[in-house]
């Protein structure tokens, strides 16, 4: 029986007129990884993440299958389902800066509520226990109430992954979580997400532009050029030769950026 959480079969996004994004991406993320993609910037890194959660449409022949299911084809309603079970971690936390840090995890739960529900903020008491509990877990007890304004990056971050895990989601997918972090928040940031696929047993796919977390955190790396895997391989397989491949740079080079 297969661990695969996620299937990804012959991706392929084009945009007008003729801009292949994606070439007939293909790879599996199992239960239990940390997946890093690396490659260059306009790779098509992003593009392959929201061709995941459908926030932008594929090529028709595209395959992405979650949980068992191919997401591709889904109406709306399915699709929102599926989302569900999806946390996203996103490069600039997509908070609301005027509520507090348990309020914006509480914004992960929406999916279960109706509208009117979620407008009102009328969580359960089970919900809002969950979410000090995770801001708790992440080292944020003294910041709960505080307006997500005055917190730091890092902090913001882990309000983001706190928002991601309420979802009690499958995988978390993390797009370029530590772009805009300094190296120690970064290494908490990546410390907190590898504990979450090894303790908690939640894969995680993060897109990454830093070749070294990448090596560090990762129990498999994909390396993305012009929309096509030219690697795939464990961080011990990241040579000088694939990182040229990938970047067409030398390591070095690419370790110092």
């Amino acid at each position: 029986m297969s661990n695969a959480v996620l299937s990804i079969n012959n991706l392929q996004k084009t945009y007008a007129p003729n801009t292949k994004a994606l070439k007939g991406v293909s790879f599996d993320v199992n239960k239990g990884e940390l997946v890093s993609v690396i490659g260059p910037s306009g790779a098509g890194k992003s593009t392959l993440f929201r061709c995941i959660n459908r926030m932008i449409e594929p090529d028709q022949g595209s395959s992405i299958v979650f949980n068992g299911l191919d997401i591709v084809d889904l109406n709306r309603d399915n699709l929102k389902n599926v989302r569900k079970h999806i946390g996203m971690v996103f490069q600039h936390y997509n908070l609301v800066y005027r509520l507090t840090a348990i309020e914006n995890v509480l914004h992960g739960r929406l999916g279960y509520y109706s509208t009117l529900k979620g407008i009102m903020g009328l969580y359960s008491d089970e919900d809002v226990l969950k979410a000090g509990e995770l801001l708790d877990l992440l080292g944020l007890s003294e910041r709960k109430y505080f307006k997500c304004s005055n917190l730091s990056g890092g902090q913001k971050q882990r309000v983001g992954i706190a928002r991601a895990l309420i979802q009690d989601p499958t995988l978390i997918l993390c797009d370029e979580p530590i772009a805009s972090l300094d190296p120690q928040s970064s290494k908490v940031i990546m410390d907190y997400l590898k504990d979450i696929t090894k303790q908690m047993g939640i894969p995680c796919l993060v897109n990454l532009h830093q070749v070294e977390v990448a090596i560090n955190y990762s129990d498999r790396i994909i390396g993305v050029s012009a929309g096509s895997i030219v690697f795939e391989g464990t961080p011990g397989e990241v040579t000088e030769d694939v990182i040229k491949n990938i970047y067409g740079a030398e390591l070095n080079d690419i370790l110092q950026k």
